[in-house]
C-alpha cells in the first residue's frame, strides 16, 4: 500500500491533476482603455465598462478619473469567450455603492467593434449634437423694470419674428440624461434650470422675480444670489452655457458635455443673440482595444 501511495503521489505532481487548480478555469485577455475628456465625478459615481454579448452586457469593471482626466485604471481582465464574441463596448456611469448588477441609464459612450478596436462616440447621449445650435435674448421679464435689472436675465428664446418661439435646437436626449442651462458670473456658473423640452419652461426658477417668466427655459438673476455674487447683476460679457447633465446629479457645476457655449456680448445692440457650437470643445473621445 504504501508503494501505491507513492506511486499515485508522483503521478499527480506530474501530471498536476489532483486536488484544486485554477489553471483549467476560464482563460482572460486584456481590454483596454483610450479616452479622453472624462470628468471626476466624486466619490458617489464611478465608470463602469460594459462588452455587448449575444444582446447582454457583460461588466468589464469599474473606474475612477481624477482632476486631471486620468483614469484609475485603463486595462481590464475579461473572459476571452466574451471579449471576442463582444460587439459592442458601453460606458456607464454608476453609483457607488451600486446594487444593480445592470448597467445604469447614464450611459456616456459607445462603439461598435470592428475587429480588435471600437471607436467611442457620445451616441448614447444622444445624436446629431455636431448640428446643436441657440439663440437667447437678455431681459429681465420677471422683475420689475427698475434699470438696474435691465441686463440681469437670460431666455432661450427667439424673439427676432415678433413672437418668442424656442431659442435652442437640441437633439433628444437619451433616458439619464437632461439639458441645463448656465451663465458664469464673475467666475462662478450659476444654473438656469434643468430641461429637456426646449419650447417649454426649465424645472426651477429659484432667481427669478414674482412676475410670470417665458414658457422657455431661462432665469432672471434678481434673488437668492450665491455667496461672492449680488443680484441684480448685469450679463453683459458673461459667459451662455448649455450642459448635458447626468440624472441623477451629484454636482452643483457643469458636466463635462457642453454642447452649446459663447461669451454673452458686452455691447448689445438689441435681441436675440447667437450661443456657439462647443461640441468638439468639450465631448470626451476615445477607443477600446481587445
Amino acid at each position: 500500500m504504501k508503494k501505491l501511495f507513492v506511486m499515485l503521489t508522483a503521478t499527480c505532481l506530474i501530471l498536476t491533476s489532483c486536488g484544486d487548480d485554477d489553471s483549467n478555469g476560464p482563460s482572460v485577455s486584456d481590454l483596454t482603455l483610450s479616452i479622453d475628456g472624462l470628468e471626476d465625478l466624486g466619490s458617489d459615481f464611478a465608470y463602469e465598462g460594459w462588452v455587448i454579448v449575444d444582446g447582454s452586457p457583460v461588466s468589464t469593471g469599474t473606474f475612477t478619473v481624477d482632476g486631471s482626466g486620468n483614469l484609475s485604471s485603463s486595462t481590464f481582465e475579461v473572459a476571452s469567450a466574451d471579449l471576442e464574441a463582444a460587439t459592442m463596448f458601453v460606458l456607464s456611469i454608476e453609483p457607488v455603492p451600486d446594487s444593480d448588477p445592470a448597467p445604469a441609464a447614464t450611459k456616456i459612450l459607445a462603439g461598435a467593434f470592428d475587429g480588435g478596436s471600437a471607436n467611442l462616440a457620445t451616441s448614447t447621449v444622444g445624436s446629431n449634437f455636431e448640428s446643436a445650435a441657440g439663440k437667447y435674448i437678455i431681459a429681465a421679464p420677471t422683475g420689475t423694470g427698475a434699470s438696474e435689472e435691465e441686463f440681469s436675465g437670460i431666455w432661450f428664446l427667439d424673439n427676432s419674428s415678433g413672437s418668442a418661439v424656442a431659442g435652442l435646437d437640441l437633439p433628444e436626449l437619451s433616458a439619464g440624461w437632461k439639458y441645463e442651462g448656465w451663465v458664469v458670473i464673475d467666475g462662478t456658473p450659476v444654473t438656469t434650470g434643468t430641461f429637456t423640452d426646449v419650447s417649454s419652461a426649465d424645472e426651477a426658477a429659484p432667481f427669478s422675480g414674482t412676475n410670470g417668466g417665458p414658457s422657455y427655459p431661462g432665469e432672471d438673476f434678481l434673488n437668492n444670489a450665491p455667496a461672492g455674487l449680488t443680484f441684480p447683476t448685469d450679463l453683459r460679457g458673461k459667459t451662455a452655457v448649455i450642459s448635458i447633465e447626468p440624472d441623477p446629479d451629484n454636482s452643483a457645476a457643469p458636466f463635462t458635455l457642453k454642447p452649446l457655449a459663447g461669451m454673452i456680448p458686452a455691447t448689445l445692440s438689441g435681441n436675440p443673440y447667437s450661443i456657439d457650437n462647443n461640441v468638439s470643445g468639450s465631448f470626451p473621445t476615445g477607443s477600446v482595444s481587445r
